[in-house]
């Protein structure tokens, strides 16, 4: 076996290793926030490109304010919003400027709708009159300043309402909404989970033109979950959620005219049969809206621009993929109309340069690494600011490089995790850095070269504070399995004695274009591992085919066959880790939430021979239970790949099992919905297989409330302690001398 180590340098924690650590750390101290980081709360950088705003709250009179800081001195100029300050207000908890910064949008209530959406109670603020105004007194989604700031577009009920900030006068300029039939200007639960928004509609330049998407839903199949509640009788959520296969809803794409008061429908002069519109956005100029359509499959998108003054539409780029397409957010158009896109058409993720019409100007990045983050463009300099895997797919860094792709530098100096935020005229970028071994910290540095300007905020008590518990570091490598170098880390415990034997705990989540492995601070699961490292166990992630930031054949290999090759990969990995002589090959234990729900069952019941555990936390069981536009992105339909849908999900594996198997689900889960395990119970029934599991009431896919974390994550060590931890006293005893039956 050929391991290739490339240890990540310790600090502090490595000298406490050896000289301080002798705490233990706890579940209820890992899911009370013991551990948590401090940040930089809604990070605003001001159009003057001198001064940023933060989110600041006072946990002690629980009010809250935005205040304003100066780049150059990190000092605090001014308090631009308090709550204490209104008395209208107990409190607000995010916020959103205006294009010209004289009103902001104040948050002071949100009630969770699915995983991105809400229903919240809004006020907008005049920072000169100092006038507070209530968007509605209706519960509301999306409220949305129009550029010159007169008036707020939100949606309610499935229709769009504009209201004017002067008069206070709303207007409904929809009427057809109607829930779980049509819906205007905000998302359907699909495309919110899938394409990542929730905000169908967008304002132009001049203010005078809402463009939206009008979803009609009344085909899509209706999936129900009983709501157990504490009431005598439970009630029933219904929504439309399009399963495999099924009928998405009917997308258009819709403009309202503020001056004539009119609405109509928007057409490209293309005839689409079943599509998406993940993507809708105005150019620079007032009158040309640029929307993004797809077909089913999602191996083929399409960049339109549709004049809405003469109603013509121009088909500027179309591309195509023999796999698939990930949509983005990263269009950005220029002064000249020209715009910048991203798109892994050489095989790697770069950035492209084309002019107004679709026609390539330049690539403007290239090589065998991913751009994984597009900042902006600065006119004045003509240069690009990007995070990229250009020093290694672990890490990440910032660079710049001018439009015409030359000059490119790297701006950030350690190594890790780096992302930016740059000031409106790019001056300054504030940089957040982390690594396996040093939690975030916040620092200002000059864009030109990306030299240090001053620390802003670390987080080095909370680096002490670990430094008193028995730790080991997170040793990261890679692990040839099926000819690939896969990006792997190992915990072992602070004793660790190569002599002796350790159970072996694997987690990964394995799902198309991820990354587990990845060199940045802990997260609450870390702790955990931690813990259980201290505990006697060796503690591993891979990163198998099919995971991300490595190219898109490496990506996209498992095409139509999900949980074949990275199931694969598990298992391989885990043999020839059970070869090593500090680990014991008859304790392999393997555990993943969601995706990793569906690997680690994979992985349980056709790997039978290597594995003795695993955990399956709300874990996909079949595919024909998940929605059309993930499933079928990878998968194409079930009746298209009936074999790719059924050969490889756990379901259908069932009497395979042999070991240990915990599988555990939240009733409440709107994404992967608990029929996924109810179906698998049965058939773990019903090929007489005994298991365990939980089912946690009303929970949704993060099972989290109240006691709920922390009752999981005991449930799921003590199954660990019972499956793979050491045999007792008694147990080795009865092994020696078998206890005599009588007959």
């Amino acid at each position: 076996m050929k391991l290739r180590y490339f240890v990540a340098i310790i600090g502090f924690l490595t000298t406490t290793l050896i000289y301080s650590q002798d705490k233990q750390i706890t579940l209820e101290e890992i899911w009370s926030g013991a551990f948590r980081t401090e940040g930089m709360q809604a990070l605003h950088s001001m159009n003057n490109g001198t001064q940023y705003s933060v989110l600041n709250y006072n946990r002690q009179n629980g009010t809250s304010t935005i205040d304003i800081y100066d780049y150059k001195t990190l000092k605090k100029v001014k308090t631009l919003v308090s709550s204490e300050d209104i008395s209208e207000l107990r409190g607000f908890f995010d916020y959103t400027f205006s294009k010209d910064e004289s009103k902001v949008v104040l948050t002071t209530n949100e009630i969770p709708v699915y995983r991105r959406s809400a229903l919240g109670e809004y006020y907008v603020y005049d920072i000169n009159t100092k006038q507070l105004t209530k968007v509605s007194d209706q519960m509301v989604q999306e409220p949305t300043l129009s550029p010159d700031g007169t008036k707020i577009a939100y949606g309610y009920e499935n229709n769009l309402y504009i209201k004017d900030l002067s008069s206070g006068k709303v207007k409904q300029i929809t009427n057809d909404g109607e829930k779980n039939k049509i819906i205007n200007g905000i998302t359907d639960w699909v495309y919110e989970e899938e394409f990542s928004f929730v905000r169908a509609f967008d304002w132009n330049a001049d203010s005078n033109l809402i463009a939206f998407i009008r979803f009609d839903e009344s085909e899509v199949p209706e999936f129900s979950m009983d709501v157990y509640g504490s009431n005598l009788y439970q009630t029933q959520q219904v929504f439309k959620y399009p399963k495999a296969g099924e009928k998405n809803s009917k997308v258009s794409l819709h403009l309202y005219d503020l001056q004539a008061g009119k609405l109509q429908e928007l057409k490209v002069d293309k005839t689409y049969d079943d599509f998406y519109i993940p993507r809708l956005k105005w150019t620079n100029d007032a009158n040309v809206l640029s929307a993004q359509y797809m077909n089913r499959h999602q191996n083929e998108l399409d960049l339109w621009f549709i004049n809405t003054k003469t109603n013509a539409s121009d088909l500027v780029l179309a591309e195509k993929d023999d796999a698939y397409i990930d949509v983005t957010f990263n269009l950005t158009f220029l002064k000249d109309n020209s715009f910048i896109w991203t798109s892994e058409k050489d095989g790697f993720n770069h950035i492209y340069h084309y002019d107004k019409s679709g026609k390539l100007i330049n690539q403007v990045t290239d090589g065998n690494w991913e751009v994984t983050d597009y900042y902006g463009f600065n006119e004045k300099a003509n240069t690009i600011y990007f995070q990229s895997t250009e020093n290694g797919s672990i890490n990440r860094d910032v660079y710049s490089v001018k439009l015409n792709g030359k000059n490119k530098t790297q701006l950030t100096k350690t190594e890790g995790t780096n992302s930016a935020s740059f000031s409106a005229d790019f001056t300054y970028f504030i940089n957040t850095h982390s690594s396996a071994t040093t939690p975030y910290e916040y620092t200002l540095h000059d864009s030109k070269n990306g030299n240090l300007v001053k620390g802003i905020k670390d987080n080095d008590r909370l680096a002490q504070k670990v430094g008193d518990y028995v730790t080991s570091k997170k040793e990261f490598s890679t692990i040839n399995v099926n000819g690939n170098d896969l990006n792997m880390w190992m915990i072992k415990p602070a004793d660790f004695d190569k002599s002796k034997q350790y159970p072996l705990f694997m987690y990964q989540y394995s799902g198309p274009g991820s990354q587990q492995v990845a060199n940045r601070w802990n997260g609450a699961n870390d702790y955990w591992y931690q813990m259980l490292a201290q505990q006697g166990y060796i503690v591993v992630c891979i990163d198998g085919r099919g995971t991300g930031f490595k190219g898109a054949d490496f990506k996209k290999v498992t095409q139509k066959e999900l949980g074949k090759y990275e199931v694969e990969d598990q298992i391989e990995a885990a043999k020839k880790l059970g070869s090593l002589p500090y680990i014991d090959a008859s304790r392999i234990g393997i555990w993943g939430w969601s995706y990793g729900g569906f690997m680690s069952s994979n992985a349980l019941f056709k790997g039978n021979d290597v594995f003795k555990m695993a955990i399956a936390v709300a874990p996909v069981t079949s595919w024909r239970f998940y929605d059309t536009i993930y499933t079928e992105r990878y998968m194409t339909t079930p009746d298209e790949n009936p074999s790719g849908y059924d050969d490889n999900s756990p379901i259908n594996h069932v009497d395979k099992l042999k070991g240990d198997f915990l599988l555990i689900h939240g009733t409440g889960d709107d994404n992967v919905h608990v029929q996924n395990t109810m179906r698998m119970v049965e058939a773990l029934i019903q090929a007489d297989k005994q298991f365990e599991w939980m089912i946690y009431p009303d929970k949704n896919h993060g099972i989290y409330g109240g006691n709920t974390r922390l009752h999981l994550y005991k449930k799921m060590t003590n199954f660990i302690h019972k499956t793979l931890g050491d045999k007792t006293e008694d147990n080795k005893k009865e092994e020696k001398e078998p206890s005599k039956i009588k007959g």
